[in-house]
């Protein structure tokens, strides 16, 4: 199993020939290839997520493969500028639309930058109390040590939301994850108010980034 994230920024006149991709590409993309799972993502501006924060020009998109990573080339072509980072799974839990999309790892990081994706189906009674809960994460994440780039996902604007998080070293994760009292709180909650109807974690490594890493936000 081999994983990629692809990052596109477009100009404003391709996003109809966009919108039509992300509503077929994924389906074209499993009939040509090896690839057992694909969703074509929104991302917000930034860091954020949700309604308000759609950024319409950059769209990202997660594919497992069993062979060998093939570009995207329809979508590729529409792009401006372009980041792929290949992945290697280390850790995951939960499901995303009823998948294991990355199975069950359990590998020790060797060092290197991490990335961290978490994606829930938000129960639609508890999205704005989830939005309002998130906003303090959000604002500590930005001055996170060690974190190198950040954004938001989604699959629709309401209810299906995530985010992807890429930092120096899982040192730096752990710091974030466990001694932010934010973070924390929000975790703690989760458990009570069960915002998420389904939820996905996963820690991956980045073996290699190729591209325009100014779309994803690099610092």
């Amino acid at each position: 199993m081999q994983v990629t994230l692809d990052v596109w920024r477009l100009r404003p006149r391709v996003l109809p020939a966009m919108l039509w991709r992300v509503a077929t590409g994924p389906a074209a993309v499993r009939r040509a290839h090896d690839v057992p799972f694909m969703k074509m993502l929104g991302t917000g501006r930034g860091s954020g997520f949700g309604p308000r924060s759609a950024d319409l020009g950059r769209w990202a998109a997660i594919t497992v493969w069993n062979g060998e990573p093939r570009p995207h080339a329809a979508v590729d072509r529409l792009a401006a500028a372009h980041c792929r980072l290949l992945l290697d799974p280390l850790t995951s839990h939960g499901r995303w639309s009823g998948h294991e999309p990355f199975g069950r790892p359990a590998k020790k990081p060797d060092g290197g930058p991490i990335l961290v994706l978490t994606r829930a189906r938000l129960r639609p009674t508890r999205a704005i109390p989830f939005w309002r809960a998130i906003g303090p994460v959000a604002a500590t994440l930005r001055d996170a040590p060690g974190l190198l780039a950040t954004l938001g996902v989604g699959e629709a604007p309401l209810g299906f939301q995530g985010t992807v998080s890429i930092w120096a070293d899982a040192a730096d994760v752990s710091r974030f994850a466990y001694r932010t009292a934010e973070h924390a709180n929000v975790v703690a909650e989760t458990q009570v108010r069960r915002w998420y109807a389904e939820s996905l974690f996963a820690r991956l490594a980045v073996l290699d980034v190729v591209g325009a890493r100014e779309v994803l936000g690099w610092r």
